[in-house]
């Protein structure tokens, strides 16, 4: 490079910013988001955002594996470095060809999230993240590297140095700088180096062999072992502290034959195939279950129809009330933690906000029941896929120890939605019908995001990722394991970007050819707009509705007293047969039992004995059995035969005899019964513990009204006010869409023009020094006047109407009424400003103006 290109050398981030394109300032905003909450006023301000802690740590963390590694490597190489240096870092001495076709796209991704900045020979990480990544004591580098020689022997005496030198065959200096150099230099030295190591004892290679991977650190004694004093006299060991010595950098890098790490991970590991199915096989199975999901939220919300369990008093459900609902579903207690979660995530559930808090179905359930079923499912599965409330935490610990309870606080893990959307994704690269090992699904987000998941198989990611493909397997997005065709269309991976070259060569029976060492990290997912996402909704449900059994108008009656539903019912039908009737086993098919107390259900919610047996007629495609009819007909002929009204309580009946019984039964003694009448019989009991009591002994009593009308009992459908569903929490800031990114980056750039561009100096503003223009009224006046005639462009300062002060720069256009109405170069329009709010102006310098 020549002097003169060096000298357009960016000195800083905010220079090197400046030199990008409105392309890389876009990429740069897109992939860090957080740096346009809210848009900087220029530059020099986004660089000094770029560079603060939150934001770097946040950058870091959604780096890939490789890109981290490069990172880490330059944060251990002299500042500046150049590209040779950092690539030998990572390649190391035999030049690892799938490093170095990696190499250039993981710096150019460093360069487009503004962690690296300079030219390639004069490469320089962001301050902050070197700070994060480069070892020290108390901060052990990733790459279990060591000080430097010249960092290590800064507190050690000159003579000191200079015996090591001596000790090491090298002359001895005049000063303490030159000596460590000359020792530096010996240890970057490949071929002295290795003549300086084979003259060492075994023992004291022993010893390095241990260091070289790290930690870097060990323990000696006052009085060392000969093969540690033959390390300590060469300096190939050096004391850091009492007790304490390190292996310096550049000796652990030539025992590493140049690497900076152990295990450089260029390539991201290959998503493995557990099992290949038929598509066919897969989206059928996988449609079963969708309708499966369908009717366990349809059976939740029923059992929970006239009000649900309590809300308990810090929020969520009881333990005791799961478990009842893992019974009422016949699942385990976190599969039906699942679908509360899931119910509650569409906005189908929620609490009723009464001063006897239940939870209750929504308003919004009662729409959803009459939607088609496969808009049904669509709905739950778009709601899953955006949910951050994870029911797979349900039953751990909070930061306080606290249980966390399902529906209660504490449940969202904003990284939620990124893992299913990237899990999901990963099965839509494999072949279709082909299902992934969870452990290679694990491995593969670990490459992708390495900062956030440590190794170990139980980190939140590994953890969301095993229970997105167990959820979404219950839900019927998969099938077997493997993505279904609408699963695919929902995550609009049908129209997305081809997969990279990467995952492209990670398919089974790939030989991984020359372009396999080709490297791009995993992009954020980017949101997709309402209009996208319902897109991606309405193809799922059309590749799904022509999978999904028809509801069936029929069952088959059976001399058993059951009925046999083959499939699904269609509703009225199966709300009927719901009271008319106990289910008492599901599966392919519904098996319903009579008896006389679901008949007496039924009579009770207003139905007569020949509406039954003509119900029954109707839709059952075998003749209707004798027995059901004469179940039918004798809980009838008994039905309403003793009245039930409120005295406290009373019993009526025309049949005296009948009522002598019941005065004779031991069992009524509980009721407290006298006569006051031949037909009619009192009791202390409510009139609601009292129809109970008479039921449980066998009779067949009805609840009558004050005026004596028979009383019919129909479930009361408990609904809770309107609701919304929960609001996702998000993981940072949105990304933000095209027309926001151009608004911010022409925000910047013309507030980057205000700030430096070159005014000629006045007595009020002798300089840019970062502080506003300042003038008097008078001169404000004239120089606004003066430049409307010449045309020049002007530097103002001006405070707006809440007292935030800015720098603009304007080009006059009018000046009267004490207002000036200027082209304005920061906003890029015509504006009018009140020239009361201009603290000074400056004019540009001339070969600005």
């Amino acid at each position: 490079m020549s002097s003169d290109e060096k000298q357009v050398a960016p000195r800083s981030l905010a220079e090197a910013l400046r030199a990008k394109d409105d392309g890389s300032l876009a990429a740069l905003l897109r992939a860090r988001p957080d740096l346009i909450t809210p848009v900087p006023t220029d530059l020099t301000q986004l660089a000094t955002r770029a560079g603060t802690r939150a934001s770097v740590v946040r950058a870091l963390e959604r780096l890939d594996r490789f890109t981290l590694q490069t990172a880490e490597a330059l944060a251990v190489a002299p500042e500046p470095a150049d590209r040779e240096t950092l690539l030998a870092l990572l390649a190391g001495d035999e030049n690892d060809p799938a490093v170095v076709g990696a190499f250039p796209h993981a710096l150019a991704a460093l360069r487009e999230q503004a962690l690296v900045w300079g030219p390639d020979d004069r490469l320089r990480l962001v301050r902050t993240a070197r700070e994060l990544l480069a070892p020290s004591p108390q901060h052990p580098s990733p790459t279990g590297l060591g000080p430097t020689v010249a960092e290590a022997t800064s507190g050690m005496s000159p003579g000191r140095i200079q015996e090591i030198l001596t000790a090491a065959g090298l002359p001895t200096t005049h000063d303490a700088v030159s000596a460590v150099a000359s020792l530096t230099g010996l240890f970057t030295d490949r071929a002295r180096m290795a003549e300086l190591l084979a003259a060492a004892p075994p023992d004291s290679l022993d010893v390095l062999s241990r260091l070289v991977w790290g930690p870097p650190y060990g323990q000696v004694t006052a009085d060392p072992a000969s093969r540690l004093r033959w390390l300590l006299d060469r300096g190939l060991l050096l004391p850091t502290a009492p007790g304490t010595v390190v292996l310096p950098r550049e000796v652990a890098l030539h025992l590493r034959a140049g690497r900076a790490h152990r295990d450089t991970r260029p390539l991201p590991p290959a998503v493995e195939p557990a099992a290949t199915h038929r598509p066919q096989v897969v989206d059928t199975t996988a449609a079963g279950q969708a309708y499966t999901s369908l009717a366990t939220i349809e059976e939740l919300l029923k059992d929970w129809d006239e009000g649900g369990p309590t809300v308990l008093r810090a929020g969520g459900l009881s333990v005791r009330d799961l478990k009842r609902t893992a019974v009422a579903l016949d699942v385990p207690e976190p599969v039906a933690a699942f679908w509360v979660e899931l119910a509650y995530a569409a906005g189908l559930l929620a609490s009723d906000g009464e001063a006897d808090e239940r939870y209750a179905a929504t308003p919004a359930y009662d729409e959803w029941l009459e939607l088609p079923a496969a808009e049904r499912w669509t709905r739950l599965a778009t709601a899953w896929l955006s949910a951050t409330r994870t029911a797979g935490v349900i039953g751990g610990r909070d930061t306080k120890e606290r249980t966390l309870a399902a529906l209660g606080p504490g449940l969202d893990r904003s990284a939620a939605p990124e893992v299913r959307h990237r899990v999901l994704t990963l099965l839509a690269a494999l072949p279709e019908g082909a299902s992934a090992s969870p452990d290679s699904l694990v491995a593969r987000l670990h490459w992708e995001r390495a900062l956030r998941g440590a190794a170990s198989s139980d980190d939140l990611r590994a953890r969301l990722a095993r229970w997105t493909l167990s959820e979404a397997e219950s839900l019927g997005i998969t099938g077997r394991g493997a993505l279904s065709a609408h699963g695919r269309a929902l995550i609009g991976a049908a129209s997305s970007a081809p997969a990279t070259e990467t995952e492209t060569a990670s398919g089974p029976g790939d030989k991984l050819p020359v372009h396999h060492h080709r490297h791009h990290p995993a992009p954020p997912p980017q949101p997709r707009s309402a209009a996208e996402l319902a897109s991606a909704a309405a193809r799922a449900g059309k590749l799904l509705a022509p999978l999904l059994p028809e509801p069936l108008d029929h069952v088959l009656l059976q001399a058993d007293l059951t009925a046999v539903a083959p499939g699904p019912l269609q509703r009225p039908l199966a709300d009927t047969l719901d009271v008319l009737a106990d289910v008492e086993s599901k599966g392919g098919a519904t098996v319903y039992r009579f008896t006389p107390g679901s008949v007496r259900r039924a009579l009770d919610a207003g139905r007569s004995a020949s509406d039954l047996h003509a119900f029954l007629s109707e839709h059952s495609r075998t003749p209707v059995p004798q027995p059901l009819t004469y179940l039918i007909d004798d809980v009838a002929r008994r039905h309403g035969h003793l009245r039930i009204g409120s005295a406290s309580a009373y019993v009526r009946c025309d049949d005296d005899a009948l009522l002598n019984e019941i005065i004779a039964d031991k069992r009524s003694q509980g009721l407290r019964l006298r006569r006051l009448a031949p037909t009619v019989l009192a009791a202390q009991a409510d009139p609601a513990t009292l129809l109970e009591g008479l039921r449980s002994m066998g009779f067949a009593p009805a609840a009558e009204s004050a005026e004596g009308d028979v009383l019919i009992t129909r479930a009361h459908a408990h609904r809770t006010p309107p609701r919304t569903a929960p609001e996702p929490v998000p993981d940072g800031p949105p990304s933000p869409d095209t027309t926001l990114l151009g608004a911010a980056i022409r925000a910047i750039r013309a507030g980057d023009l205000a700030s430096t561009t070159p005014h000629k100096p006045t007595a009020a503003a002798p300089g840019r020094n970062g502080t506003l223009p300042r003038t008097t009224s008078a001169e404000t006046l004239a120089t606004m006047q003066a430049a409307v005639l010449t045309g020049d462009t002007l530097w103002i300062g001006y405070v707006n109407a809440e007292g935030s002060a800015s720098q603009r720069v304007i080009a006059p256009i009018k000046v009267e009424g004490g207002f000036v109405t200027a082209y304005d170069h920061t906003a890029d329009e015509v504006r009018t400003y009140p020239l009361h709010r201009v603290t000074g102006v400056a004019e540009l310098a001339d070969e600005q103006a």
